[in-house]
């Protein structure tokens, strides 16, 4: 995996795995693969892995069955979702907006009812 510099590797690695769950590569209720095996696929340390999937259980899209692993939570794609579209207002839209505005560019949006 190539790793940008705009933002941390676990947060990253975060973003990897939510895009696996909405792609349903990993459905809601299946066991994802451990830690150590995604730090091997991607080329990080385990501890960069462990740090992601911390930070998914912490905000509910993962949980963990001691001696199990990982699993994808009930609901987890449309956390994802909310997640998204909450992070596209507040960070993207803004700076859609004002790239618009300098060049002098409108946003119409057509209906597709008829």
């Amino acid at each position: 995996m190539n790793f940008s510099d705009d933002k941390p590797i676990w947060r990253q690695i975060y973003e990897l795995i939510a895009m696996r769950i909405l792609s349903t590569e990993w459905a809601e209720g299946s066991r994802i693969v451990s830690v150590r095996e995604l730090a091997s696929e991607v080329g990080v340390n385990p501890n960069t892995v462990m740090r992601s999937y911390e930070n998914l259980e912490r905000d509910g899209i993962i949980f963990n069955r001691r001696g199990i692993g990982f699993f994808v939570s009930e609901g987890a794609v449309e956390h994802i979702r909310n997640l998204e579209r909450q992070k596209f207002m507040e960070e993207e839209l803004p700076k859609l907006q004002e790239r618009l505005s300098l060049l002098g560019l409108t946003l119409e949006v057509k209906s597709s009812k008829k």
